[in-house]
């Protein structure tokens, strides 16, 4: 075998493990992650997993970065093909819900089942996590403004504030979910975020 194809072959292997230890860290919890757990599950070397990740919290960093780029191809990479502004924010909350409620990650939305879990828990791990968190609001914040820039949405709107409720409606219908087994959930998160948008909608029939 040549170098480039070991090298192909670790990497095969590397993202089959991140693939299934996304899986288990949106159900379980990133403290749900072992090297020995995976090993098992995978039918791989214990000593070939610290290879690839030399301690747990390498792993789990590793994670919330492997499920990062799977969010943002899945929700954010689509939105930013659109116009920016009110289509735009339309398609990130949107594209938010249809992420967790198609289970991409078994366990819903990765961030917030991980989120839940260090949130009060000072380190590495929470950092990134608050990061990755700090990132999205922002690029909603950022949306929400070109809406009113362009004349799209009230000017007299807080974006952050209006962030914050768009968000609290899409947390709402991912939590009813998973816990209540809620079938009609994401459809009230939508009716939600698509009412709040309207009032404020300087030409409301925009949005669908």
């Amino acid at each position: 075998m040549t170098q480039d194809g070991r090298i192909a072959r670790g990497d095969q292997t590397r993202q089959r493990i991140l693939n299934h230890a996304m899986a288990i860290a949106s159900q379980d919890g990133l403290e749900g992650l072992s090297i020995g757990r995976l090993a098992t599950d995978l039918g791989v070397s214990k000593s070939g997993l610290f290879a690839h990740f030399g301690s747990k919290e390498e792993l789990q960093t590793a994670v919330v970065t492997a499920a990062c780029e799977v969010f943002g191809h899945e929700v954010i990479k689509p939105a930013l093909r659109t116009a920016p502004g009110l289509p735009r924010l339309i398609l990130l909350c949107e594209g938010w819900l249809n992420y967790s409620e198609r289970r991409v990650f078994p366990g819903g939305c990765f961030f917030y089942a991980t989120g839940a879990e260090f949130d009060a828990r000072p380190g590495r791990i929470r950092d990134q996590l608050a990061r990755v968190r700090r990132d999205w609001l922002q690029l909603c914040e950022q949306t929400v403004e070109d809406a009113q820039r362009l004349g799209q949405l009230d000017a007299g709107v807080e974006p952050a504030q209006l962030v914050f409720e768009l968000d609290a409606l899409a947390a709402a219908g991912n939590s009813a979910a998973l816990l209540l087994d809620d079938p009609v959930a994401y459809d009230r998160s939508r009716t939600g975020i698509r009412s709040r948008l309207r009032d404020l909608a300087t030409r409301p029939q925009e949005v669908p």
